[in-house]
């Protein structure tokens, strides 16, 4: 049993799906981390993943192009976004309340589409999907090429926007106006920086990149959609970003712990273990939950996380 399963987790297949499981997590925490930097919580990645999938799904089987439903999953994500900052930022609605509201209004409204749209059926209408692009060169690599280099373009955009998000972060001016926002929007204000556009264009961003990572899910690979098909995936990505403390970087690093896990536990049941898959399926979300309990330590959250900012107020 043990070396079956070293052979599993040394293979290039298990590589692959590691990868493609990360990507979804990685692309919601990526956007997440603007927001949550400027000092919105946004736990509604999770909704906005949802969405982004039905949507990118509907659009790419009713109109036959793969294109135009990853338009239509940004259109739908930049909309949940910036309904999300009206209500956070303009509303002062508290956050978790309103992403709370969003994640449930998500999981009905897709489900009573779906089966409005296609009725009761247990058959997969498949939709077109992405097409793996094959990196000149580089995918001829051997191993190497097959394992990195030959993704759909969702993927390569998720591991791209680690060393963006840091560079911009840390690196320029529009990243020194988000954590100054974050960190004391009074002060930013006071300097000059617009508190509410930044925070407004940040949880826009965030809801943006949250619908690619669903729309990765339903026509990166898969061309369907299912019930509740992110499953608790962007709440990893949120739990992500705290596990990375709120930088690039590590968060990066713990959507590939749990991308990971993810993959292990399908290899784990096409092995066909005699135990139950549910037990299996429990995996991502176990070791999602022991990190955050044994590993993360004190989290460095913004100073203003949660809090809506007034301007005329002292």
């Amino acid at each position: 049993m043990l070396s079956d399963l070293l052979a599993v987790v040394g293979s290039a297949d298990f590589l692959i799906a590691s990868i493609r499981m990360t990507t979804p997590l990685l692309l919601a925490a990526m956007g997440g981390i603007y927001s949550e930097k400027t000092g919105v919580l946004n736990i509604s990645l999770e909704g906005m993943m949802l969405v982004g999938a039905f949507t990118g799904y509907y659009i790419s089987y009713s109109s036959g192009s793969a294109a135009a439903g990853i338009i239509a999953a940004i259109i739908i994500g930049a909309l949940m976004g910036l309904f999300h900052a009206l209500m956070t930022v303009t509303l002062r609605c508290d956050q978790v309340v309103m992403a709370v509201g969003i994640n449930v209004f998500a999981l009905g409204v897709t489900s009573s589409l779906f089966r409005t749209l296609f009725g009761v059926t247990t058959s997969q209408l498949e939709s077109p999907g992405l097409e793996p692009i094959a990196i000149p060169i580089l995918s001829k690599i051997p191993v190497i090429g097959s394992v990195f280099f030959e993704h759909i373009w969702l993927v390569y955009l998720a591991f791209l926007m680690v060393p963006v998000t840091h560079y911009i972060m840390f690196y320029t001016n529009w990243g020194l106006n988000i954590r100054s926002v974050g960190e004391h929007p009074r002060a930013a204000d006071t300097l000059g920086v617009n508190v509410y556009a930044v925070r407004y264009i940040c949880v826009t961003f965030s809801g943006i990149m949250a619908a690619l990572g669903g729309a990765s899910l339903s026509i990166g690979g898969l061309n369907s959609f299912l019930d509740n098909m992110t499953a608790g995936r962007g709440f990893i990505a949120f739990a992500a970003i705290i596990f990375g403390k709120f930088n690039p970087i590590g968060t990066f690093l713990a959507c590939l712990l749990f991308g990971t896990a993810d993959a292990f536990q399908l290899r784990l049941q096409a092995m066909g273990s005699p135990l139950p898959h549910h037990l299996f399926l429990m995996l991502p979300y176990l070791v999602t939950l022991l990190t955050l309990i044994f590993f993360v330590g004190p989290s460095i959250a913004p100073r203003s996380q949660g809090v809506p900012y007034v301007r005329d107020e002292r």
